[in-house]
């Protein structure tokens, strides 16, 4: 019976190719984004998925800072950090609000940490990573809900 059943085989750090995925963030919502994002980085939508392994992809987030929160959370909610000294609560930016989402979508530990540095957020249009040759991802175009006013 075992020469029926197929085994795939578990990635390794060597044999993990790691592409280069560019979204422009404009107008689309902050969570739906996130989720997508923490899975491309850990490597869930790829068939070689290994949990132990770091086998994700890089991603580039542009326009970072014209995210769409739903609802009544730009208006009514307000985004803080700590920087840790008494009266030190701040308000943060869109941008850090997208990648604590993204951080908090991925498990703890050294591998989260090592899946992290994949991401690259910029609040504008420009950034250094042209000579990787990033795919653009069309996220908005995956579901109508994904982007605030379409």
């Amino acid at each position: 019976m075992k020469a029926l059943m197929k085994t795939t085989k578990p990635a390794t750090p060597a044999t993990v190719e790691k592409k280069w995925i560019l979204i422009d963030a404009e107008g689309l919502v902050v969570g739906r984004l996130a989720s997508t994002v923490a899975n491309i980085l850990r490597g869930k939508h790829k068939p070689s998925f290994t949990p132990h392994v770091d086998c994700g992809d890089n991603v580039i987030i542009i326009n970072a800072g014209k995210v769409k929160f739903t609802g009544r959370k730009l208006t009514d909610k307000v985004y803080y950090k700590h920087t840790g000294y008494a009266g030190g609560i701040k308000e943060t930016t869109p941008q850090r609000v997208l990648e604590k989402a993204v951080e908090r979508m991925i498990p703890r530990g050294p591998l989260g940490r090592q899946q992290m540095r994949n991401l690259r957020i910029f609040a504008g249009t420009e950034h250094p990573h042209e000579a990787q040759n990033p795919e653009v991802l069309d996220f908005a175009s995956r579901n109508r809900k994904n982007k605030v006013g379409a």
